[in-house]
């Protein structure tokens, strides 16, 4: 259900790391994926709470790691990873037995796309790196991925902190136009799903970056929100066919998959 109100904010941006220039590329090495996982470790764990086992400290490591591509961004001054973002592909999700999001959505409406159908997570960057240059590489590095490889439809959950109490997830989706929810035959359902005509109260919805991106480039909102209790966050579930990618978006994006300053 969505109300008539689209009055939808961006999230207040944090403090900018001084100017410097950025690298993207897939991970090469056990090395880089390790330390992609430290960075994720840090992210979630470390400042946003997540209870995730994991099988070595500060890494965060799960089941479907050793299956995935991990995309890395480097800060060339530094030589540090201060972005990542996994990559499952869908011969990889037949290794594995299935995709992440099947562990919060019924996803059976989807299941025709299978073979051409990639899926993302796990997305995120070094809290002194927010400044839109990270997250515009990573986005680059994504298309120029899907492009080169011939895939047609990438999937990914995108994640809403619960720190309120779920209030603002609840905002948000009922906040999100109708112009922005997949069709009916690409909708699927949560496993675990958040009670959001309950705790909306109308509040203006203040929207992760990485929602609004995926709304930016023409991705569509499959469905109702999945509480995620491990990470404790409202989880969507996103759709970006991409033939429904907005051109501008491409053109740039497959223009910038080298570097860019900040």
């Amino acid at each position: 259900m969505q109300s008539k109100n689209q009055n939808i904010h961006p999230a207040t941006a944090p403090a900018l790391a001084p100017r410097t220039s950025y690298r993207v590329a897939l991970a090469r090495s056990e090395e880089e994926v390790l330390e992609a996982q430290r960075l994720r470790y840090k992210v979630f764990v470390e400042e946003l709470g997540a209870h995730v086992p994991t099988r070595l400290p500060n890494h965060d490591i799960d089941h479907y790691d050793r299956f995935c591509e991990h995309l890395i961004v480097r800060d060339t001054e530094s030589g540090r990873i201060v972005g990542t973002y996994r990559i499952l592909t869908p011969s990889a999700a037949r290794r594995v037995g299935n995709y992440y999001s099947e562990n919060e959505f019924h996803i059976n409406r989807l299941h025709h796309l299978r073979g051409r159908m990639v899926e993302v997570g796990r997305s995120c960057i070094h809290p002194e790196h927010r400044s839109g240059a990270v997250i515009t590489l990573l986005w680059a590095g994504l298309a120029d991925y899907m492009v080169s490889n011939n895939y047609d439809h990438l999937i990914g959950c995108a994640s809403i902190g619960m720190a309120d109490g779920g209030h603002n997830a609840a905002n948000l989706f009922q906040q999100i136009g109708p112009e922005h929810m997949a069709p009916a035959e690409y909708r699927v359902f949560p496993q675990h799903g958040l009670p959001f005509e309950r705790l909306a109260n109308g509040q203006p919805a203040l929207v992760p970056p990485l929602i609004k991106g995926y709304l930016r480039v023409g991705a569509w909102v499959c469905g109702e929100p999945a509480w995620d209790p491990d990470f404790n966050t409202a989880d969507l579930l996103m759709l970006l066919p991409m033939s429904r990618m907005n051109k501008r978006y491409m053109k740039h994006f497959l223009k910038n998959t080298d570097s860019v300053a900040a």
